[in-house]
């Protein structure tokens, strides 16, 4: 069998006309578009503003490194970036399915939105921060921290791409490596702080064909106060089971409540099983037992005074053919907060 095999590529070599060599054989791989590391990259800029339009990065990882006094803008998805050595910038990043490293910047202002974020060796960073897991610092100082807000059309989207949830944001909760005794590395910016005041929109003309706003009422990620001082000790828990329009359903009680005077404390998007539920809804446990099935739960948390009836009137007058679970009164609603959250946490993996 092999001889034949054998004789019959000998022949064919043979038979090909004089002069012309065998072709290479094709693969799959080698027909991959190649990546060119520089369109990943801006480096060693001064006094520019750059950035890349939705679709031009498309996970890719990106580095940003040896910048001064420059705007930079990345409107699309990443896979992980790094930014090394900056000074004087303004960066903004869209969702980052993995880590953003700042090392060794210094007087640089940000909005991101990412699984991991890291700050070492920094100097008065402001940053605008959407992150799914513990924001840490290390072996820095003067760090500032808000809220993530922003919109452009294909936000929402790249957030899926990056595997990112909207609801699922630490950005105040952050962890130093490196505390120093009596002082504090980091703090949080005020609460009526003005984003463009810290990360300007783009002024180029490629730039600005980006359909931008910094409102608060049409961020993609809810706006949340985190972990500043709440202005009551009365908050609500609210839980909305997976369906076709949970994520509306969430923004426009969000939207009805901060409008009635209403805190939104904290988000959260998480996965929920028969003894979780047991533990966060008790008594009404069995009533939402057959709705985990469905998919991840979003829960909210409101703080104000009123803040249990307002939730439950909001909930009765607007989404009345809608099962969610609502705090049932002022006194168990701390509980109902505590529970939830600490479920949350540790499903997470804090």
């Amino acid at each position: 069998m092999g001889c034949f095999f054998s004789k019959r590529r000998k022949a064919e070599k043979e038979s090909q006309p004089e002069g012309e060599e065998e072709r290479p054989k094709q693969y799959s791989w080698d027909q991959r578009e190649k990546v060119d590391p520089k369109d990943y990259m801006f480096s060693g800029l001064k006094d520019e503003t750059v950035g890349r339009l939705p679709g031009k990065v498309a996970g890719q990882q990106f580095l940003i490194q040896d910048c001064e006094n420059c705007n930079i803008y990345i409107f699309d998805h990443s896979a992980t970036v790094t930014i090394d050595d900056c000074t004087n910038c303004v960066i903004f990043l869209g969702p980052v399915k993995g880590s953003v490293f700042f090392r060794n910047c210094r007087d640089c202002k940000s909005a991101l939105a990412c699984q991991q974020f890291r700050v070492r060796d920094c100097r008065k960073l402001e940053v605008f921060l959407c992150c799914a897991t513990q924001p840490i610092i290390e072996s820095s100082s003067n760090i500032k921290f808000g809220c993530f807000q922003w919109y452009y059309p294909e936000l929402a989207f790249q957030f899926k791409d990056a595997g990112l949830s909207i609801f699922n944001n630490t950005w105040s909760n952050i962890h130093d490596f490196t505390p120093v005794s009596g002082e504090l590395n980091w703090s949080l910016l005020p609460e009526d702080a003005v984003i463009q005041d810290h990360v300007p929109l783009p002024t180029t003309e490629e730039l600005k064909a980006v359909r931008l706003s910094t409102e608060a009422s049409r961020s993609i990620v809810p706006v949340s106060r985190g972990q500043r001082q709440k202005n009551s000790d009365e908050s609500c828990l609210v839980v909305l089971f997976a369906g076709d329009y949970t994520i509306a359903n969430a923004r426009k009680l969000i939207d009805e409540l901060v409008g009635k005077g209403f805190f939104l404390v904290q988000t959260k998007e998480v996965s929920m099983k028969a003894e979780d539920a047991q533990r966060v809804f008790r008594e009404k446990a069995p009533d939402f037992l057959p709705l985990l099935n469905k998919g991840p739960v979003i829960a909210l948390e409101f703080n104000g005074d009123g803040a249990v009836e307002g939730c439950q009137l909001i909930v009765n007058e607007i989404f009345s053919g809608t099962k969610m679970f609502v705090s049932e009164s002022k006194d168990a609603a701390s509980g109902d907060v505590d529970s939830f959250y600490n479920f949350a946490d540790i499903q997470m993996g804090k």
